[in-house]
């Protein structure tokens, strides 16, 4: 718990007298002796007129409120020493903001403390003056942990064939209906793409995705058998991209997993496929790990996230990705098709993380 006590002070004058500004006179903050939990802070102003003080002066005492606002805010936040005790060695005080912050974002806590700890190892002292400086530099490291794929463009001859894997209810069909029509309308050059429909099991699903094909004019072919698999790529061969919608299952049915193993496993054809483990920002990193774990036998190869509209943290992506080294490609961010897609960039996650999502930066 923290207490603060505010004493102000009037030098010159009634406190009405709005021409009247601050100066820091005092900053006092004492643990309490009755307990390890409370804090007593004291911060003391003196009101001054304007008409005393030299532009010099002016700019000093807003010197003084920015420090005094980073230390109240420290204060607040925690003491390093009590919300992360088991860190081997002392880490200073200002690096409590940044902490809170990545802290609720859900991020994994041993992850969390080994980026902190390579924070204060590589950060010069001379920006660590406030909480601002700390957490431009902190956003600076994780962009360096966070891998993502950009988006690459089939080349002449070879086509580029996603298939997208993951739990029912995911948003793996409207995510393929959205690449469909990025593929087709949003690029610079407008590319031929063919859908490939695994998921025979939901006839909603189907339907679903062949009424946007329709919409498109996109060729969709189904498969029922994993050995009619190879033959479907084959016949969309004219197609620069060939998108390919699986069935939905629990990461623990081993079964419908296996389903999707045979057809890759039987693929014959001359195409590489991506495959793409599509995932809800929305869970905790211990469901996103162990779902990546349940599906990591159809080797993936970048992962998708979707939902980013209805969280509001995001530290168990960032902790995900950096634990098993696996790129992000995408983010889906809403429901609208095309629009609610975002190609993955350090930046966009970083942001997200720290500051939340903001729809206008997507």
């Amino acid at each position: 718990m923290i207490l603060i006590s505010v004493t102000v002070t009037n030098s010159n004058g009634w406190l009405g007298n709005f021409e009247k500004k601050l100066r820091i006179a005092e900053l006092f903050c004492d643990k309490s002796q009755s307990s390890s939990n409370i804090y007593y802070c004291r911060v003391t102003f003196v009101l001054v007129n304007d008409s005393m003080l030299e532009p010099k002066e002016l700019k000093e005492i807003k010197s003084e409120i920015a420090k005094l606002g980073d230390k109240v805010k420290i204060i607040q936040n925690m003491f390093w020493e009590e919300k992360a005790p088991d860190l081997d060695s002392h880490i200073p005080s200002e690096f409590a903001e940044i902490y809170r912050l990545a802290s609720q974002s859900g991020m994994n806590k041993e992850h969390l403390d080994a980026i902190m700890r390579m924070t204060l190892e590589h950060m010069p002292f001379k920006m660590r003056e406030n909480s601002s400086t700390i957490k431009r530099y902190f956003q600076t490291i994780l962009r360096k942990m966070v891998p993502v794929r950009l988006e690459a463009l089939p080349s002449i001859g070879n086509k580029k064939v996603i298939m997208l894997v993951g739990p029912t209810g995911v948003g793996k069909t409207t995510s393929v209906a959205k690449l469909a029509a990025r593929y087709s309308f949003l690029m610079q050059k407008k590319y031929k793409v063919g859908l490939i429909v695994l998921d025979t099991y939901r006839i909603g699903a189907v339907e679903q995705l062949m009424q946007y094909a329709r919409m498109m004019k996109l060729a969709i072919e189904t498969v029922v058998d994993p050995s009619d698999f190879a033959s479907a790529l084959d016949s969309l061969k004219y197609c620069d991209y060939i998108l390919i919608d699986t069935m939905g299952s629990s990461p623990y049915d081993r079964n419908k997993i296996e389903k999707i193993y045979e057809c890759l496993d039987g693929n014959d054809t001359k195409y590489n496929i991506d495959v793409v483990l599509v995932m809800p920002s929305s869970i905790k990193y211990e469901d996103l790990k162990a779902t990546y774990e349940n599906f990591s036998s159809l080797n993936v190869d970048t992962l998708m996230f979707t939902k980013l509209d209805e969280t509001r943290g995001f530290g168990n992506i960032f902790s995900l990705a950096y634990e098993i080294k696996k790129p992000i490609s995408y983010f889906s961010v809403g429901q609208e098709v095309p629009e609610d897609l975002v190609c993955a960039t350090s930046d966009f996650l970083v942001e997200c993380l720290l500051n939340g999502f903001n729809r206008s930066k997507a």
